[in-house]
């Protein structure tokens, strides 16, 4: 595995180097292909110090899953990694695409030529305007119930959102645990009939502002409130809102749902001929490592298919 240089032409371009590129690039590698993974090394999960879930690496930090996914490519002469790296746009040639790069890789390859893509860049978050939240995000509140909900099954607990689905999401973490309040950081974005069957159900609605969290060394105890008063809880979950991170397509156009995912068949097909997705890019699901790995490794398979035009399982 190593560096490309100058005038780089690859089978395949994966943009995006979290758990579902890298899977992609193993399977691709497996298959002989020539694949250049284009990587900025910003993942959003990068705050997490364990991640869950993930068949025989439950409990690893998401950055020891890459590393030694990268030291498992190592194997493979035809899979060229650029670190510190982007790209700024994809357009279409003769040949297949044509993508501008930034970062580090212009340097030696500004240009890279490329038959097929797959887009593996994931979502770009924002948290809600808590001040210290960034303190206690991936160590005691998160972002994924069914990630991290087994940690803090049966303890007191804060949900806090300003998003319309801020109520089904309580609901989910009741599976974990009854003692659940949720903070509504004075948006108004729970209805009364959602309210009254959350209490109902013995959870708490507060919709007054915060003014910050409480704790120490990553470990929140406290929601503190606008009007000085405190809810003491032992963790929590956050609802962030996400942002779809491709605009470097905009030349090709991809069909798009709503909310930025790419839209893309059941195989991670997108709407342009030789453009694949795979994980959080791709129309939305759980939101978990083992699940963009999958997906990555499909996206693969379908892709060598394609590559050859034949329709066949292995």
């Amino acid at each position: 595995m190593s560096e490309a240089g100058p005038g780089l032409v690859a089978d395949v371009l994966i943009v995006g180097g979290g758990p579902a590129g890298l899977s992609a690039a193993l399977n691709l590698a497996r298959a002989r292909a020539s694949v250049v993974v284009v990587d900025t090394g910003r993942p959003r999960n990068a705050a997490t110090l364990r991640s869950h879930g993930f068949l025989t690496r439950d409990g690893i930090s998401p950055i020891e899953l890459r590393k030694l996914a990268r030291e498992e490519l190592r194997a493979y002469d035809e899979v060229r990694i650029l670190d510190r790296s982007a790209v700024a746009r994809i357009e279409t040639d003769a040949d297949g695409f044509v993508a501008t790069l930034t970062g580090r890789a212009a340097a030696t390859s500004p240009i890279l030529s490329t038959r097929t893509v797959v887009v593996a860049t994931g979502l770009r978050e924002t948290l809600p305007d808590v001040p210290n939240l960034r303190s206690f995000y991936g160590m005691s509140i998160f972002s994924c119930a069914a990630c991290d909900g087994w940690e803090l099954q049966d303890k007191p607990v804060a949900l806090i959102g300003e998003t319309s689905d801020l109520a089904d999401r309580a609901r989910l973490i009741t599976r974990w645990t009854s003692q659940l309040t949720v903070c509504t950081n004075g948006a108004d974005v729970i209805d009364p009939a959602d309210e009254a069957e959350l209490v109902a159900s013995g959870i708490v609605v507060e919709r007054r502002a915060i003014a910050d969290l409480e704790g120490e060394r990553g470990q929140v105890c406290a929601v503190r409130f606008a009007d000085g008063s405190s809810l003491a809880v032992a963790g929590g979950f956050v609802r962030p809102t996400w942002h779809a991170a491709h605009e470097f397509l905009d030349p090709l156009g991809p069909d798009a749902d709503a909310d930025g995912h790419l839209v893309t068949d059941r195989s991670g097909r997108t709407s342009v001929p030789g453009l694949y997705a795979a994980g959080d890019a791709a129309a939305p699901g759980p939101q978990q490592l083992i699940v963009a790995a999958g997906q990555g490794a499909r996206v693969a398979a379908v892709l060598v298919q394609d590559l050859l035009g034949v329709r066949t399982a292995h």
